[in-house]
């Protein structure tokens, strides 16, 4: 065997290994499909308080990212696939006042990942409140629809 062949050989086979790593396995679908609850235990309780603080409203739960922000290429729409927000609250013209976040033991330590989370919502200019626990009604009407005087604070400034 000439040199040039064994070296095409060993490259085909280097190049077949790498591209068997970095494939990695392939797996099949098992068709196990089961139902699960929309809401956990700890969300159910925030959707009854958000719809109690704000009957005239629209309350939505478990909204994908998708339906809340936009982008012309697929890396940028990659950032946002497959994340959903908790809550979204709405006005009955379907403009948001606000995403909201419960949180509860599973954010501990990912406090970097929630807040790259919230910059995609914010940058496309959403407000987004994190709870860690069930707010009362006032706690959370306030936070939504602060008082003229506090909104004139959180407005951008021209």
């Amino acid at each position: 065997m000439t040199k040039e062949m064994l070296l095409v050989l060993v490259l085909a086979v280097v190049v077949s290994v790498a591209a068997a790593v970095l494939t990695g396995p392939r797996r099949r679908a098992t068709g196990d499909i089961r139902a699960r609850k929309l809401l956990t235990e700890r969300e159910q309780p925030m959707f009854f308080r958000l719809q109690q603080a704000f009957p005239s409203d629209v309350v939505l739960s478990q909204v994908a990212f998708s339906a809340l922000l936009t982008a012309k290429d697929q890396p940028t729409r990659a950032m946002f696939n497959r994340k959903v927000a908790d809550f979204v609250v709405l006005t009955k013209a379907f403009e948001v006042l606000a995403v909201i976040e419960l949180d509860d033991s599973s954010h501990k330590g990912r406090e970097v990942q929630d807040s790259k989370r919230d910059s995609l919502l914010e940058r496309a200019g959403y407000r987004v409140l994190r709870f860690k626990n069930v707010p009362d009604v006032d706690a959370v009407q306030r936070a939504v629809r602060p008082p003229a005087s506090v909104q004139a604070k959180l407005e951008p400034q021209p």
